[in-house]
């Protein structure tokens, strides 16, 4: 069961940093938007790695 919890909190770090992304490109910040996406992206894929 921990498993799934370990990631589901994975997820949820993955839409704060796509929430990130959005934030610093309306912002003008395009290196931050990108290394955001890509943490973004590695959480995601560990997540779906994970479950």
């Amino acid at each position: 069961m921990t498993d799934n919890w370990i990631a589901i909190a994975m997820t949820f770090i993955a839409l704060f940093l796509i929430g990130g992304v959005v934030s610093m490109f309306k912002q003008g910040l395009k290196i931050g938007a990108v290394i955001c996406g890509v943490l973004a992206a590695g959480a995601a894929v560990g997540a779906v790695l994970w479950w």
